[in-house]
């Protein structure tokens, strides 16, 4: 049986490049599918296995009953297939099939699909083009938009009617708190914030209701929490003043104050084809619900993209792409000022390996890219950005990111300091200048992913960040002493050349104990840190 893939005939069924082994884990939903998975990727308890070039691979897994596990994977997707009760995608046996296929052909030969597989594959393949046509309208037909226009007219006045309502009293609680004085907020059984969010979220604004969680949180964060709360909820103020101001707003801002307060808004506008690099995927906790976020670069457009979806309690996000891989396919952008939220819409062909990272810029670079995007949105946490040459240097209890020519540095946030990717990160440089992609905020920069010198083949720097201008100093105010923008060159320098000795002894260490990820990351050029 030869399928077709993404609306595309196959013109090949030669077997499709094969992923890496840390990309293959980098898909597990939790450490404990990345565990099972392993087991399972040997070739040991498999028969029947084999893969296509149309990006299909299957097989039967023996497990503890007298039938075999069936599991059948459209790489093109990825999507996944089992017979298991799991909950989880991927499952243990579909991340064992994808290990035992990264290892190399002797295991899953290039075969036809047996038919079994291919009625799976075939009808899942027809439902993808089908959805992504709807998406997009490529039918020609127009959107059908809601049954009844006028009752959604009704219910959306109703809802920003409550919101109104909500941000009212908001301000009246944070006039209260700062009447009274920041002090009353570190009291024991002071119970304003979580009284107040379930506030927010009767009044159906769970962006607000987030934001006053958030406040709840400051006390408890170390010295100088007063000064953090402060800004948080001068933060909160401007969001609520915005929303009761949202007819005065232009529409690009406006969309943003929608979105922030909790409003979404389908994905709109014409889809943007390109050759999407998969820059990073990780999982964060959001309330009984888990986020996933994947970021994507446009090879042709220069453009990063964030695709978002999300997890009931105990089951992972459906979507996941593996780190590493470039799909072509099209992306539908969400509205707001940054338009950096997108829908996955259609794909054509299989995805394909690659080690080129994205044009980079430098470190004070990065900061003026952020201060750029905070103009447009001012509250944003951090912007996606890539810096190029830099170099992993420790800093008192941290780290920083110096630019090898030493124009610059940026501290690696607290968040990234206790993962094991900082170490990898480290490994990889070994004293030298790599390539990084990560989030650059107030908080500092979080590395997401990383290339070393040599599996960078583009050439140029500052196509993945902006020039902010005056913005920049003041942006670069808020990292203190992690900072240095402008002059200081012979300083930056001697401190990178200081300690790119005592840097190459760590990363010699840390090679070694994650030897098998730093395989991986040099077969696919990208090496994940997150």
């Amino acid at each position: 049986m030869l399928l077709s893939h993404g609306g595309e005939p196959l013109r090949t069924a030669a077997p499709v490049a094969r992923w890496t082994v840390e990309q293959v884990l980098a898909l597990a939903p939790d450490d404990a599918s990345r565990k099972a998975g392993s087991k399972l990727g040997s070739a040991g308890p498999w028969s029947g296995g084999g893969c296509d070039g149309s990006g299909a691979v299957w097989g039967q897994c023996k497990g503890s009953g007298s039938k075999p596990y069936v599991t059948v994977i459209d790489i093109t997707g990825p999507a996944y297939k089992c017979s298991c009760p799991s909950r989880k995608f991927p499952c243990k046996h579909a991340l064992g099939l994808l290990l035992v296929w990264a290892s190399g052909e002797s295991a899953l030969p290039a075969s036809e699909v047996p038919d079994w597989a291919g009625e799976w594959l075939a009808d899942r393949r027809r439902r993808s083009v089908e959805q992504a046509e709807k998406r997009a309208g490529t039918d020609g037909a127009p959107s059908a938009g809601p049954a009844d226009p006028e009752a959604a007219r009704r219910r959306a006045e109703r809802r920003a009617e409550r919101i109104t309502g909500g941000a009212q009293e908001l301000e009246e609680r944070l006039a209260d708190l700062l009447r009274g004085g920041l002090v009353a907020a570190d009291q024991p059984g002071y119970g304003l914030w979580e009284e107040t969010a379930a506030r927010m979220v009767d009044a159906q604004a769970p962006g607000l209701a987030a934001r006053v969680r958030e406040l709840g949180s400051m006390p408890s964060s170390g010295p100088g929490w007063p000064a953090r709360l402060l800004e948080e909820c001068a933060l909160l103020h401007l969001l609520d003043s915005a929303w009761l101001g949202i007819d005065r707003l232009p529409e690009p801002l406006a969309a943003t104050v929608r979105t922030r307060v909790g409003l979404t808004a389908p994905a709109e506008g014409p889809p943007v084809r390109d050759r999407w690099l998969v820059l990073a995927q990780y999982d964060t906790p959001d309330g009984k619900i888990v986020a996933r976020r994947i970021w994507l670069y446009g090879r042709e457009t220069g453009r990063t993209a964030l695709l978002l979806s999300f997890g009931a309690a105990g089951r992972s996000p459906g979507l996941a792409l593996p780190v590493g891989v470039t799909i072509d396919a099209e992306i539908t952008p969400h509205p707001g000022s940054g338009r950096l939220r997108a829908e996955l819409g259609r794909q054509f062909g299989v995805p394909s390996p690659t080690g080129t990272p994205p044009p980079g810029g430098t470190a004070a670079e990065a900061i003026g890219g952020y201060g750029d995007a905070l103009r447009e949105d001012p509250w944003l946490d951090a912007w996606p950005v890539t810096l190029r040459d830099v170099i992993p240097v420790p800093s008192g209890d941290g780290w920083q990111l110096v630019d090898a020519a030493g124009d610059a540095a940026l501290p690696v946030a607290p968040a990234a300091l206790s993962r094991p990717g900082l170490w990898k990160l480290v490994a990889l440089s070994g004293g030298s200048p790599v390539t990084v992609f990560g989030e650059c905020g107030h908080r500092g920069f979080e590395p997401f992913a990383a290339w070393s010198t040599g599996s960078d083949d583009d050439s140029g720097a500052g196509g993945g960040t902006g020039a902010g201008g005056g913005t920049e100093g003041e942006v670069g105010a808020d990292f203190g002493d992690g900072a240095q923008a402008g002059g200081g060159t012979e300083a930056g320098t001697a401190a990178a050349a200081a300690a790119a000795a005592g840097t190459r002894g760590v990363a010699a260490a840390a090679a070694r104990s994650d030897t098998g990820s730093g395989r991986a990351g040099a077969a696919s050029g990208i090496v994940p840190l997150i």
